[in-house]
């Protein structure tokens, strides 16, 4: 009986393993049934020639806005800080108050420098108004110089007449003699005396105008109309000759600077429209005007800086901004082109699939600039070849892959080569 029960154990058990078998060889059957009809059935593709055509060269490039003016202003007298009236992001116009120092010390200094320019304006006898003696015999101390002269050559004259006529002692003649010969040195030291006063003068005329000009200094103003990018001083701080205190650009009108490709140099010039675009304005193209070029090229590089004008009279750009620049050129070229979407990158490489009979093989091709939907290819395929792009979105091609053609409205054509 024990027999009979081991028996029976050992046939469910049998049963049981070759069930297992049988389900678990079914679903690999079937799944390589259908990889095999996969692989197998033609890729329904677009076959698109490589051709030919002429195009007008563009310069792509990228770069930053700088502002057209920018200056660090600096404080040209030493004192005390009193007044900030500008801060970040203001907008100022030139000669607009930004910081005022202490000008108490200044206006003492130009009191001073008016005091003794004063006091030779009047040894000079210059009434108010008058700047300066437009004749130096009409000072005061020159015309009682030359008053004095007259008299003594008028008595020495006559001295010399009665000294003839026998009527004066020879003591007498000479008394009038010395009397002239001092009256003409007299003259002469006070026509030197008015012209050392007169460069006097002008040397307290220059300080007298430095002193106010340091004083109008401390009025620190905008050198341009710009904003405020930052200020460096507070209320309080003292400060010292050309101390820093506020930083202003200009941006009415902003420097676009880019870097230009050698082999691109014959392909801008002076004067030549640049349109740019920005981040910040997708939708929105601006313009601008190549107005200088560095004559040298960057020998690490190979490009050389170029520089254009772009007009931002409603301060949509801001400097710094970063911008993607299109330049059309002159320069026309016979290139071949391909549909965009026929390529395929993969490790940093471009391939197509090119149609060979019934299928394609994959090859490698290096492109150049991108033509709206197409771009040039300078290697890899020749003109009258023809790339394959699959129809139905999903598909992927693959080297050796059997393929049909269809056209662009996707009804099926024959395999080439049938």
């Amino acid at each position: 009986m024990g027999s009979d029960r081991t028996n029976q154990w050992a046939l469910v058990l049998l049963v049981i393993g070759l069930s297992g078998v049988s389900c678990t060889r079914q679903p690999g059957q079937a799944g390589e049934g259908r990889a095999l009809a996969d692989t197998s059935r033609p890729v329904a593709v677009e076959a698109v020639g490589v051709s030919m055509r002429e195009v007008r060269r563009t310069v792509e490039t990228v770069g930053s806005f700088s502002p057209a003016e920018d200056a660090m202003v600096s404080s040209e007298v030493a004192g005390q800080v009193i007044d900030v009236h500008v801060g970040m992001g203001d907008r100022v116009e030139e000669g607009e108050v930004m910081v005022e120092v202490s000008p108490m010390e200044h206006e003492l200094a130009v009191a001073q420098q008016q005091a003794a320019l004063d006091q030779v304006r009047a040894r000079l006898g210059l009434n108010d108004g008058e700047t300066t003696l437009t004749d130096i015999r009409e000072a005061v101390t020159v015309k009682r110089a030359a008053a004095d002269l007259a008299d003594a050559a008028q008595k020495f004259k006559r001295a010399q007449e009665l000294l003839e006529e026998g009527l004066l002692p020879r003591q007498g003649y000479e008394d009038a003699e010395a009397r002239l010969k001092s009256s003409q040195a007299n003259y002469d030291v006070s026509l030197q005396e008015v012209r050392n006063l007169l460069a006097t003068m002008k040397q307290y005329t220059v300080a007298s105008e430095l002193a106010e000009k340091k004083l109008q200094d401390t009025k620190i103003r905008a050198p341009f109309s710009g904003f405020v990018q930052g200020k460096d001083v507070s209320t309080g701080q003292y400060v010292s000759v050309q101390t820093p205190v506020v930083m202003l650009v200009r941006t009415d009108w902003l420097k676009a600077n880019f870097q230009v490709p050698e082999r691109m140099a014959s392909w801008v010039r002076v004067g030549q429209q640049v349109d740019l675009t920005v981040d910040a304005y997708p939708e929105r193209k601006f313009t601008g005007r190549i107005t200088r070029m560095n004559p040298s090229v960057d020998i690490e590089t190979r490009t050389f800086t170029t520089l254009a004008r772009v007009e931002n009279p409603d301060g949509f750009l801001r400097p710094g901004f970063f911008f993607r620049a299109s330049i059309p050129s002159d320069q026309m070229d016979a290139v071949l082109t391909i549909p965009q979407k026929a390529l395929v990158y993969a490790y940093g490489v471009y391939s197509v699939y090119v149609l060979q009979g019934n299928q394609v093989q994959q090859r490698e091709v290096k492109i150049g600039d991108r033509l709206g939907e197409d771009v040039e290819i300078v290697g890899g395929v020749t003109e009258g070849e023809q790339v394959a792009i699959p129809i139905n979105e999903g598909q992927v091609l693959f080297a050796g892959a059997a393929v049909e053609v269809a056209s662009r409205a996707g009804s099926l054509e024959a395999p080439l080569g049938q």
